[in-house]
């Protein structure tokens, strides 16, 4: 079966002040990395508001789109910008995730890869920040659970930043799970060992500085992926950040390209054991222009060779 590659020239629309890491050149590096791979191409569409009210309140939907500029620029926080064309690229984030599901539910392809940004995993209820607007993989876990019939959607997350927006939108439900790896101490300060949810259907490995790929696999081994399999996901969701590289300059872990395509492996034979290898992968970090363009092909590579052997 084939692997989807979802993205939309929206995206170029969110443009950032200078010097800002989450640069359009960030998808185009990404994007660049993918082009000869055989990927089924797919435009993503702009999400309806009855999408982002599966996880944010329509007060906070209202006033991000009454803040949207039509000229300049607004800063939502120190580090989350809007310019003209962020709201519609923060919309197409979503739909993009949501089409996704759709898409691997619907039996069309074996996998996708949504190559949009913003990235989304640190958009709380109704907070904006760290770079973020809507907690798009999040709202995608629930729009599968509303509109697909599932029961259980697991999502993981290996950015190196913890996903605590994810968190705070799924951890109050039962049908959710979410893991994430991530360095601390870093922002956003959250992901502690001891953060479980409120249905113990949260499993956080904080990792220290420097950690190397050692500790990291250990921890998806020993930690998460046995976790997640007793949740027993129908649908796996992964924020595929890639900033947790050696090279990237806003953390200090140190891992390379081989570890990305290691923890994508092992999240496609969990998905085989567990639900028919149905996966959704969601672009997230990564602000290493090279080193996330070599990531990002790592971890696609996996997908569609997975996906051809379905």
């Amino acid at each position: 079966m084939a692997t989807a590659l979802i993205t939309h020239e929206d995206c170029d629309g969110h443009v950032t002040p200078t010097g800002h890491p989450e640069q359009v050149a960030r998808l185009h590096h990404v994007l660049r990395a993918l082009e000869e791979l055989n990927l089924q191409r797919v435009i993503a569409p702009l999400a309806a508001d009855d999408d982002l009210l599966l996880a944010h309140p329509q007060e906070y939907i209202d006033a991000i789109r009454d803040v949207a500029p039509t000229s300049g620029r607004v800063s939502l926080d120190g580090d989350t910008h809007m310019v003209e064309g962020s709201l519609h690229a923060a919309l197409r984030c979503v739909g993009g995730c949501t089409r996704g599901v759709d898409m691997v539910m619907g039996g069309e392809v074996a996998n996708v890869f949504v190559a949009t940004r913003p990235p989304g995993h640190h958009a709380e209820r109704a907070t904006p920040m760290g770079f973020c607007i809507f907690g798009s993989v999040a709202i995608a876990a629930k729009y599968a659970l509303e509109h697909h019939g599932l029961d259980r959607v697991a999502v993981l997350d290996f950015d190196v930043h913890h996903g605590n927006g994810t968190q705070d939108l799924l951890e109050g439900d039962s049908r959710c799970f979410f893991a994430s790896s991530h360095e601390m101490p870093l922002f956003p300060g959250t992901g502690h060992a001891h953060e479980t949810g409120g249905h113990n259907n949260v499993v956080n490995v904080p990792l220290p500085s420097r950690t190397g790929d050692a500790a990291f696999r250990k921890g998806w081994e020993e930690e998460i992926f046995p976790a997640a399999r007793r949740f027993r996901p129908q649908l796996i969701l992964v924020s595929a950040g890639f900033d947790a590289h050696a090279a990237d300059p806003l953390a200090s872990l140190q891992l390379h390209e081989d570890d990305f395509a290691w923890v994508t492996e092992r999240i496609c034979d969990l998905a085989d054991e567990l639900c028919e290898g149905r996966i959704v992968s969601a672009l997230e970090g990564g602000y290493d222009l090279d080193a996330l363009g070599r990531s990002a092909r790592a971890h696609v590579d996996v997908l569609l060779h997975r996906g051809q052997q379905r």
